[in-house]
């Protein structure tokens, strides 16, 4: 994205790493919370067993199809929860001008400038400070010391 809004320096990327590292570990929960949810809802839709008079589950008791429904229901409406509450926090990221790379390893990037090119401050969960940086169109792989930078 060419046109970023704000630069960031390493001091002001560490300085906003406290609410980045908080809203980074919610989203690794919320993405787990979330496969679960589809793991439990896709469960759900399998092929119905047969019951213990042989007769295809899909006979079954009106009561007990309703209530897988409205079952099925409930995990859907949990994940559009899980879900909004993810878009939020990614929200806060782009309001910031930081750049999300991976929710699983929680790998973020801020823009920032060195000697007048744009380059990007590169940070994950588990690192105490952002300690790396790397070309703009380079990604984590890419990622050098922030001595180098010198």
């Amino acid at each position: 994205n060419g046109c970023m809004g704000r630069f960031y320096t390493i001091d002001s990327a560490n300085e906003r790493l406290p609410e980045v590292r908080a809203i980074l570990e919610r989203l690794r929960e919320q993405r787990a919370e979330l496969i679960a949810l589809r793991e439990e809802l896709h469960a759900r839709r399998q092929p119905p067993e047969t019951t213990a008079n042989d007769r295809p589950a899909e006979r079954a008791p009106e009561g007990r199809r309703a209530r897988a429904a409205s079952e099925a229901e409930e995990l859907r409406l949990r994940m559009r929860g899980v879900i909004d509450q993810m878009e939020a926090a990614v929200q806060q990221l782009v309001d910031w001008d930081i750049s999300l790379r991976d929710i699983e390893s929680g790998l973020v990037d801020f823009p920032a400038l060195a000697n007048g090119r744009q380059i990007w401050l590169c940070w994950r969960l588990g690192e105490d400070q952002i300690g790396w940086w790397h070309e703009l169109e380079a990604g984590f792989a890419g990622r050098r010391p922030l001595i180098d930078l010198a």
